[in-house]
């Protein structure tokens, strides 16, 4: 029983990682990149849908965005959707297409992103701190019931700190890697 709470408890934290690590791909480096704008929405005949359900985006330069409806009348909402975003990018709007061109990162710029990308790390280290905690309870449960002896519990207890420690040295790896690829100049 403890191993299918460890095992449910290294899934959750798996899924928590990748998700950090998606967090970090919408933070903006010099390089364009379609992760971008995949987290806007889009105001779509009165209901809110993700940009890339309504629109190809692609890379044509390294510094440019081009983002294609599949609807041409959903063009302006696009342009609309961008502009209100907090991407601080003026789209520009040809009637078939949306161009974004990323302008070259100041140092000042660079260290705003880098302090968002911690604050993501942080909230993906507590999601991991929050399933650690969830999983004690379960285990201490089964054992406060009888089902497992003090000695199983505290061999648990420190294979999911292990567990916890392993998962939350991957996030700061990637906090490590993006900090990198945002102060490169």
């Amino acid at each position: 029983m403890i191993d299918d709470t460890l095992l449910e408890a290294m899934d959750k934290m798996d899924t928590a990682v990748e998700h950090t690590q998606s967090q970090f791909g919408t933070v903006r480096t010099g390089r364009a990149n379609p992760a971008l704008v995949e987290r806007i929405t889009v105001e779509y005949y009165g209901a809110p849908v993700p940009i890339q359900q309504l629109a190809s985006i692609s890379v044509p330069e390294a510094r440019q965005l081009l983002i294609k409806p599949h609807d041409r009348s959903s063009l302006e909402a696009i342009e609309k959707a961008i502009r209100e975003s907090d991407l601080g990018i003026n789209p520009n709007n040809d009637g078939i297409s949306i161009r974004l061109s990323l302008p070259q990162l100041t140092e000042e710029r660079r260290r705003e992103y880098v302090k968002v990308a911690k604050s993501m790390a942080e909230d993906g280290r507590i999601v991991l701190r929050n399933i650690r905690r969830d999983a004690r309870k379960a285990m201490e449960a089964e054992e406060k019931s009888g089902d497992v002896s003090e000695d199983e519990l505290d061999r648990a207890e420190k294979e999911l700190d292990k567990i916890t420690s392993g998962h939350v040295e991957s996030i700061d790896a990637a906090l490590n890697r993006k900090e990198d690829e945002l102060l490169e100049i």
